[in-house]
């Protein structure tokens, strides 16, 4: 079914099934939230919704959340109504962030929490929706929407745009499907670096492995090392806290197609859609669970995603790939995976350095 129209039609069923909470009043503060009484649907509104009519203070939500739950992994094949249920039985959120509102335009950050007491990283979205003929339609990254919007929204800026634009309409050079035994992807990840400083080094604490639900093993584990424990950007681009201010995860959007997310991290700066440039201070290694997971020890949990024209939006092998002048493999499980570089192969306890080639 085409996400529009699925979202329409779901956005009826949550409606009706009263799941989203209802906004908080635009003189609210600005992190503050409403839980939803069943669902366990969170709604933050800013208090620059007052430019949002009182009307949609529940639409919008609406809207979102449908578009959510038709794409969170875990719940996506059932009804709105009962993958809420579902996620709200495991003590899992949905979180709607409305973050800038204007006129007939809305934009934020959409996740579900990864489970508790689990190593993983949660699921999310930075969304723009659109008020069209009276009704509120929403693009999550990665959908024909977005794109769409990120095209001509106000609220994305001139230099943000171009690398949204490039990044949501799949822009990459199209990669080969992986080989059915080992993911292998022969790809130009674009100079990206590993999550801290270029030449220092941290030590290797999980190799390949899973990300957010997707079952590709797109994710590194990271900590010590001589970088103090200071987390930056692997690339310049665009950053957004997911979490919000105080939150201990971030995605920066690069040029060339690819994003990268730090999770757990602790100090984070916070960022809207924010131009940094490469290795931009995200924050340091830590055990924040903003958005659910689990965490043993100070690290930070780093995820390559990609919009080339196999994977769009979504988490993405690391199998094949090159990241910090290292070649990443996967192992015969899940964080056994080893790195190689020149005749030096690096496997978890391994310490590394950064290198740009």
């Amino acid at each position: 079914m085409p996400s529009t129209l699925f979202a329409r039609t779901a956005l009826a069923a949550l409606a009706v099934a009263g799941l989203v909470a209802t906004a908080s009043s635009a003189t609210a503060t600005p992190t503050a939230t409403t839980p939803a009484p069943s669902a366990g649907v969170t709604v933050k509104m800013p208090t620059g919704a007052a430019d949002l009519p009182a009307a949609d203070h529940r639409a919008l939500p609406d809207a979102v959340s449908a578009d959510v739950l038709s794409r969170t992994h875990d719940v996506k094949e059932l009804a709105p109504k009962a993958a809420a249920a579902k996620l709200a039985d495991e003590g899992r959120k949905v979180v709607i962030d409305i973050r800038t509102v204007s006129r007939d335009w809305a934009r934020g950050v959409a996740y579900v929490e990864a489970p508790r007491g689990h190593h993983g990283q949660p699921e999310g979205w930075i969304y723009l929706a659109h008020r069209e003929n009276g009704r509120w339609i929403s693009g999550l990254e990665g959908d024909r929407e977005f794109a769409d919007y990120v095209a001509r929204s106000p609220l994305v800026g001139a230099a943000e745009r171009k690398i949204m634009t490039d990044y949501a309409r799949a822009e990459t050079a199209p990669q080969k499907k992986p080989a059915p035994s080992t993911g292998t992807l022969a790809a130009n990840t674009n100079g990206l670096l590993l999550p801290w400083a270029r030449d220092y080094y941290m030590t290797l604490t999980g190799g390949p492995h899973t990300s957010g639900g997707s079952g590709q093993w797109s994710s590194l584990d990271f900590a010590g090392g001589n970088a103090s424990g200071r987390i930056r950007s692997s690339r310049e681009g665009t950053a957004t806290s997911m979490c919000g201010a105080g939150g201990g995860w971030t995605r920066v959007i690069h040029p060339g197609g690819f994003s990268t997310d730090y999770y757990h991290m602790s100090n984070a700066t916070y960022y809207n859609g924010t131009s940094i440039g490469q290795s931009a201070l995200l924050g340091t290694i830590g055990t924040d669970l903003c958005a659910g997971g689990s965490a043993t020890g100070a690290h930070v949990h780093w995820s390559l995603r990609t919009y080339d024209a196999n994977y769009n939006g979504q988490y993405t092998w690391l199998n094949g790939r090159t990241i910090g002048g290292w070649t990443w493999w996967n192992g015969s499980s899940q964080y056994n995976g080893c790195a190689t570089r020149l005749d030096v192969t690096a496997c978890p306890g391994t310490a590394i350095y950064n290198r740009a080639s």
